[in-house]
Order: structure tokens, then C-alpha cells, then sequence
């Protein structure tokens, strides 16, 4: 079982326990999905469904949802709203998490160049915690400049890297685009080439990273986009990676078949066996979220629709004039509704990445 490899058997892990679980889940042949949370309500769907699967999950905030977690109307233009929602998210995360009995990496999603900003409030955050707690705030981050060039991408991973590596924080990168739109970067008209990473760029990225910290993974391309497309419109190729992780060991002269943790961007409305290709080659996160922000309308959706002549005014329906709707349009009940079928489709990833069971 995978607790047997944590210090920390439920709640937000950190450091040591961290890579200890993705090489559990290496050698396991399972990834972890990582679920982008906006509200206190995403939070608790994602945690109830992998408490019910007996999984280990990852909770992540993208600088959008974050600023959501604030409150839309927070200004944002120095990126304020999105590091303090971040921060109010992480410390509501930090209090439920371990009520659920299950080990939770708590992540952060996207940041691009121009959003650097907002990983530099957030990792001062990290820091005041480490000062007060022996450990950062957030598990990890994720740092994407796969839209910039290679070695500025490398180089500007490696210094953050090393602001990380004092609290054994792990750093998430990318290289090689990932195509389609995400909360508000849209690569919809990249090249397809640019989806693609090359051998050598992994092979230098963690050569360059490991002489720092061994707390990383890769984000590479192998066709992905965000957002769910028509069959055959993406060309996923996740037999890559396994060319990526043999070139990287070839070259680096290691023992490890596997010496790279990988991740899986744009998992929404792949296949099967795509996802359990990607896992067999070291792939230990997978990202899900435009197939949940769907599902969590259906709940909502359905729930209104067959109500409607209950939500209608608040006195008065099918039953009588004098009727009250509270019980109704009560927020606790139609809201629960969009978490009941978030938690069914968070579940079926975790049995699609072979996470379920492995607590």
C-alpha cells in the first residue's frame, strides 16, 4: 500500500513523502490525478471520491482559480487576488484534507512568463510557513514556460528549482507546448510540431535539475491539448516518452528504467489506453479538468431542470400556492448535486489511472 512509504499518512504531504509516493506509483504502474479546484466545493468532491476509491490525490489551483477562490471582484492586475486565493485555498485545503483520511499533494497549476509574479507570492507564502512549520505551504508548484526559449525555459526553471530545494518543494515544468486553451492561454493555432519534445531537450533538463534537487518532474508534449476535441483530432503519442526515459538513462548512465517522473497535460477526453501507455513509460501525474468542469454542471444542470417548478419564487409550486421552496433553492442542495457527479467522474479517473485501491 502506498502508506506504507509516507511519513505522513493523510493530509497534505510534503517533501520526502512526495517523491516517496511517485516512486511508489512508478513502480506500481499509476498516476495520480491532478484535479484543478476553484471553490471550497471542488475541494470536497475531489476528496470524497478519492477517500470512497481508497487513492491518494493531487489538488491543484490554476492562477484563474485562484483568483476565483478570492472572489471575482478582487482586482488582480498585480496578481494579488490570485496569490491570495491561492494562500486561502491551500490553508482550507491544509484544514479538511486530513478529515478525509487520504494523502493529498497540494499544487499549484500553469504559470506562465508573465505570471511569475503570482508563483513569487505564493513561494513567499511557502517560506513564512517553512519559517513557522519545517515545511512550505503548498507541496508544488508548477512553473510553464514551454512557450518561451529552451534554455530561458531551463534556466529560469533551475533558479526557481533552487528556491524550492531548501524546503524539499517540489517544481513541476514544461517543455513542448501544449495545444488548445486553458484559463485564458490559448495555444489553439501552434504549429503541431511545437507539441512534440524532443529527446535531448528532456536529457538537458534533467541533467540541469538534478545537479539541484531531485524534487521535479516534466510536463513533456506528445500531442496534447487542453480541452475535449473530436476523435481524431489529436494525435496523442504517449509511446514517446518511453524513447524520452531510455535516452535520459542511456545518456545519463543511470540504472533507473524510469529516471524521469513525468506528466500528463491535456488528459481530458483521451483514451484508455493512452493514459495507461503514458503511465507505463513514468507518467505519475495525470491533469483533469474540463471533463469535471462539465460533469459538476450536470449535477446542477439536472437538478434545476427537473425542479423548475419548485425554483421558480420562493412561495408556491406543484404542491399548493402556498408551498414553501426553501428546502429547493436552498444553495446546500443544488450545489451538492454538481459535487455528486464531479465525485463520480473524479472516481472513474482514478480507476482509469489504476489509482483507486492503492491505499
Amino acid at each position: 500500500m502506498a502508506t506504507a512509504v509516507l511519513k505522513r499518512k493523510s493530509g497534505v504531504i510534503v517533501g520526502d513523502d512526495v517523491i516517496n509516493l511517485f516512486n511508489y506509483a512508478q513502480e506500481h504502474n499509476f498516476a495520480i490525478p491532478a484535479i484543478n479546484v476553484t471553490s471550497s466545493s471542488t475541494v470536497v468532491a475531489s476528496l470524497e471520491a478519492a477517500r470512497d476509491k481508497k487513492a491518494p490525490i493531487i489538488l491543484q489551483m490554476s492562477q484563474g482559480g485562484a483568483a476565483y477562490f478570492a472572489g471575482k471582484g478582487v482586482a488582480n492586475d498585480k496578481q494579488q487576488a490570485s496569490i491570495a486565493g491561492a494562500v486561502a485555498g491551500a490553508h482550507y485545503i491544509r484544514s479538511v484534507a486530513a478529515s478525509y483520511e487520504i494523502p493529498v499533494v497540494l499544487h499549484t497549476d500553469h504559470c506562465a512568463k508573465k505570471l511569475l509574479p503570482w508563483l513569487d507570492g505564493m513561494m513567499d507564502a511557502d517560506e513564512a510557513y517553512y519559517k513557522e512549520h519545517g515545511e512550505p505551504l503548498f507541496s508544488s508548484h508548477m512553473i510553464d514556460l514551454s512557450e518561451e526559449e529552451v534554455d530561458f525555459n531551463i534556466q529560469t526553471t533551475a533558479k526557481y528549482l533552487k528556491r524550492a530545494a531548501p524546503m524539499k518543494q517540489w517544481l513541476e515544468m514544461e517543455i513542448g507546448i501544449t495545444g488548445g486553451e486553458e484559463d485564458g492561454v490559448n495555444n489553439e493555432d501552434v504549429d503541431n510540431n511545437s507539441l512534440y519534445t524532443q529527446p535531448e531537450d528532456i536529457y538537458n533538463i534533467h541533467k540541469t535539475l538534478s545537479a539541484i534537487s531531485p524534487y521535479f518532474s516534466i510536463a513533456a508534449g506528445f500531442g496534447n491539448v487542453h480541452g475535449v476535441y473530436k476523435p481524431g483530432n489529436v494525435k496523442l503519442h504517449p509511446e514517446l516518452l518511453g524513447k524520452h526515459q531510455a535516452y535520459v538513462k542511456e545518456q545519463g548512465g543511470l540504472k533507473e528504467d524510469k529516471p524521469v517522473f513525468l506528466v500528463f497535460h491535456g488528459g481530458s477526453g483521451s483514451s484508455k489506453s493512452e493514459y495507461r501507455t503514458a503511465i507505463s513509460h513514468g507518467v505519475v501525474k495525470v491533469n483533469l479538468d474540463t471533463d469535471l468542469q462539465y460533469a459538476y454542471l450536470t449535477g446542477i444542470r439536472d437538478y434545476v431542470l427537473k425542479k423548475k417548478d419548485y425554483i421558480m419564487s420562493q412561495v408556491g409550486n406543484p404542491e399548493g400556492e402556498d408551498k414553501p421552496n426553501k428546502k429547493y433553492f436552498d444553495p446546500r442542495v443544488w450545489v451538492r448535486e454538481g459535487e455528486k457527479t464531479m465525485s463520480a467522474r473524479v472516481q472513474e479517473g482514478l480507476v482509469d489511472f489504476n489509482t483507486a485501491g492503492q491505499l
